[in-house]
């Protein structure tokens, strides 16, 4: 079956364009050109992954993706044709997956939506162990995550960071190494982008957040005091 792509921008000339170019690469696409109309689109249609403009007329992009992460975890790109770090980290906080910045080339995009569709495909149910640390709990066949037995709301992006951390305890990963590993191909953005995906994980876990540390000017590593307990 197709994978469905919603495209939401408010320029007729760029959406006609994204549509042209993503339906070429053999994908069912979805569009809309306001905020209100892609909540819409998103409850009735389920897509699988969302190409979502920063700056909408009415209902803006941020706030789409607000619901968007409120209601599950569909993959997110974000366009924006602001070149502020400010409102990169804004989409990246509120959960965006990635971020392209106008103008971009389509040819970057369409590999951004393929590697994202890759690493959530990745995630499909399939016999893996759980693995237990300091109250800490991830389940890659299921894509949760617990601390203390209470479910941690993670996006897919902070769940691959989190399990790729927790399954190396000890060992230290770049910032580059973590964006090789998991976006899986060469990421043209701010290698800062992963600065914020920790913060939020960081936020989530709470008073395990300690767990993922910082190596200045290396990277992070997940503590590796004894070994994680795998079960299954």
């Amino acid at each position: 079956m197709n994978r469905t792509i919603l495209l939401v921008d408010d320029e007729p000339s760029i959406l006609e364009l994204l549509q042209f170019h993503v339906e070429r690469e053999g994908f069912r696409v979805l569009t809309s050109q306001n905020g209100e109309n892609a909540l819409v689109r998103i409850q009735e249609d389920r897509p699988d992954l969302i190409v979502l403009d920063f700056m909408l007329p009415g209902v803006s992009g941020l706030d789409v993706l607000r619901h968007i992460r409120q209601a599950g975890d569909i993959p997110v790109i974000m366009l924006t044709a602001r070149k502020e770090e400010i409102d990169r980290v804004l989409g990246l906080e509120l959960g965006a997956d990635d971020y392209v910045t106008k103008p971009f080339s389509m040819r970057e995009l369409i590999a951004r939506i393929k590697a994202l569709l890759r690493r959530r495909e990745a995630l499909v149910p399939q016999p893996s162990p759980e693995i237990h640390r300091e109250g800490l709990v991830i389940r890659p066949e299921e894509h949760t995550a617990a601390l203390d037995g209470t479910p941690i709301h993670v996006t897919l992006t902070e769940f691959e960071i989190l399990s790729l951390l927790m399954q190396n305890p000890g060992r230290v990963f770049s910032r580059d190494d973590l964006l090789r590993i998991i976006w899986g191909y060469d990421f043209s953005g701010d290698a800062r982008t992963i600065n914020v995906h920790i913060r939020n994980l960081r936020e989530k876990l709470a008073s395990a957040g300690s767990l993922i540390e910082t190596v200045r000017g290396v990277g992070y590593r997940f503590r590796a005091h004894g070994n994680p307990r795998v079960e299954g």
